[in-house]
């Protein structure tokens, strides 16, 4: 793939200060994050739409956009997965517009992760590394393993103890040293940036985080194409660290700035579950101070961050495109992921089902309205929480092979033996 390097720095986004493209992740002087900058003009200069729509249909049609300094060398084909006209959905929910972004079909875990593992597993190996790891809520562990096995990383997950089986299930597969951890994702997370002070190992979403969190803007950059190069009125999307949302509205931002779409409003909107929501109740009391929640409680497992790295860039990205933030209880949550499958046939995991059900109290406020396409963001795929379902669902009859004990089942009230 011949791409032009754009690719200029680290910045902090709090003072500005620079750094070079190294394995760090915040500014010595005042502790704020780390984040990519690119030569905007020299994008501009070298990409058209014409050119990116006659490139290969995967995340790195983008490749100007994302952090590397040469091609990239893992997850070569993740990406460009279906934005679907959910016109059957949109009815159900008073939505005259709505598209659904489906990453349950993204390669090769069946979840938006495999974009942000392919960005930082290639910068890994740019980096010299040759471990690599991750604190995870259960999707991104499945795809460091998956990536990883491809790439001949030596790689090590750590996960809450409680975590869906299923999930850690689909990590031990590829190998990886897949490490329980009694507590919550947060007591994960800081025994993570404990380890990467002592290890010189690739923690993704730590000491590698800059370059990871920018594979996020591919699904964006993705929707405005897919849209014809038009950015949505509305995008909704689910929210654990924040760090989703705001390189989505990064992308749309990025795509103004350098001319491959014409500017216009738009605004992005937040999901979280009840049961963890600390990013939406700061919205609610306009506040951008995020309250940590010590002990999430929901089947959302996959959102429940209690203290968000991106909380406070989130809020703000929320309130500066005019969106905002909704939660949902956990009935509302297994409701989402029932009412898209049955309307859409799409099998989302409860974080998808979380996006819905915000939709949904949305679209009821009024909060989605206006002309133009309302985007769902839809990240994983329901196999990887079949738990949280499977209380709800009815056991199916069970007959002999007679057609007679068929025609007598079907005479029978044959809506209610489903229900």
């Amino acid at each position: 793939m011949q791409a032009k390097q754009c690719f200029v720095e680290l910045r902090c986004k709090e003072c500005g200060r620079a750094y070079p493209k190294e394995a760090i992740h915040v500014c010595e002087l005042d502790f704020g994050p780390l984040e990519a900058v690119y030569d905007y003009q020299a994008i501009r200069s070298c990409l058209s739409r014409r050119s990116l729509a006659a490139r290969p249909p995967s995340m790195w049609k983008y490749r100007e956009f994302l952090p590397l300094e040469g091609d990239p060398v893992v997850g070569l084909h993740v990406g460009f997965t279906p934005l679907v006209r959910a016109r059957r959905l949109g009815e159900a929910l008073g939505i005259r517009e709505l598209y659904i972004k489906n990453d349950t079909v993204n390669h090769p875990t069946l979840s938006f992760k495999d974009r942000v593992v392919a960005v930082a597993l290639s910068r890994a190996k740019e980096l010299g590394l040759s471990t690599v790891a991750c604190a995870s809520t259960g999707n991104l562990a499945n795809s460091l393993a998956a990536n990883a096995a491809s790439a001949g990383f030596q790689s090590y997950v750590l996960i809450p103890a409680d975590l869906e089986r299923s999930k850690v299930m689909s990590s031990l597969i590829y190998g990886a040293r897949v490490i329980g951890i009694r507590g919550p994702y947060d007591q994960v997370n800081r025994l993570c940036s404990e380890i990467a002070g002592k290890y010189s190992w690739g923690f993704v979403n730590i000491n590698l985080r800059p370059y990871y969190a920018e594979g996020s803007k591919t699904m964006g950059f993705e929707i405005v194409e897919q849209l014809g190069w038009s950015l949505p009125t509305h995008t909704v999307i689910p929210m654990a660290s924040g760090s989703l949302l705001t390189k989505i509205a990064k992308a749309y931002r990025e795509l103004v700035q350098t001319g491959l779409v014409e500017e216009k409003r738009f605004a992005v909107h937040g999901a979280q579950a009840a049961g963890c929501s600390p990013i939406t109740e700061a919205f609610r009391r306009g506040s951008d101070l995020i309250r940590p929640v010590p002990q999430p409680s929901t089947i959302a497992k996959s959102l429940a961050i209690g203290s968000p790295a991106d909380g406070y860039y989130a809020v703000r990205t929320i309130r500066e495109t005019g969106g905002a933030a909704e939660a949902a209880s956990d009935e509302e949550i297994l409701h989402g992921i029932e009412l898209l499958a049955e309307t859409e046939g799409i099998f989302a995991e409860t974080a998808g089902g979380v996006t819905v059900a915000c939709a949904q109290k949305l679209a009821k406020a009024g909060r989605l309205s206006g002309p133009g396409p309302v985007v769902l963001c839809i990240t994983a795929h329901g196999l990887k929480t079949p738990d949280a379902l499977e209380p709800r669902l009815p056991e199916p009859p069970v007959i002999a092979p007679s057609l007679r004990e068929f025609d007598a089942l079907v005479a029978v009230d044959g809506e209610a033996l489903w229900t």
